[in-house]
């Protein structure tokens, strides 16, 4: 059997430092030292290496946090001015008094999740869903675009 020599010897890893330090892309990097660019981000997370990030890039992330969660209704009107339908009915608030979890959910129920999975407030619309459908008339029309964008594609 073939003796394996390790991937981070102690010269590469001294090599990645520099380069990192000089500011090259871990593409570049993988390149000079000759292993995978998912490598040589591995190993400099391994090594708690990161790049300082500008704060225009800091600023824009702390905006994005603390923007306010969008409701169904923006969320319909900014689809329907996407997909050209603004001559489309814009639907009201979806009722949020039937909110379930999912050991809660039943057939007829809507699935549409509300929050991000594995927060604290995570639950589903828990709306009556039509036979056979899993969302509510509220959500199919936020989930089903209409025709009218595939017609014009084919066309």
């Amino acid at each position: 059997m073939p003796v394996l020599s390790p991937t981070w010897t102690d010269e590469r890893i001294e090599l990645l430092k520099q380069h990192f330090e000089a500011g090259l892309s871990c593409r570049e990097i993988a390149a000079d030292i000759g292993v995978s660019r998912n490598a040589v981000i591995g190993k400099l997370s391994r090594l708690n290496l990161t790049r300082g990030r500008s704060t225009d890039e800091r600023k824009h992330d702390r905006s994005f946090a603390r923007a306010p969660k969008a409701v169904p209704r923006l969320q319909y009107e900014m689809l329907a001015t996407l997909y050209g339908e603004t001559g489309a009915p814009v639907m009201g608030p979806i009722d949020d008094a039937n909110r379930c979890s999912l050991l809660d959910l039943a057939e007829n129920r809507c699935r549409w999740p509300i929050s991000t999975p594995g927060a604290e407030d995570f639950c589903f619309c828990g709306n009556t869903a039509p036979d056979g459908q899993s969302y509510c008339a509220g959500h199919s029309r936020l989930a089903y675009r209409p025709n009218s964008r595939a017609r014009v594609m084919r066309g």
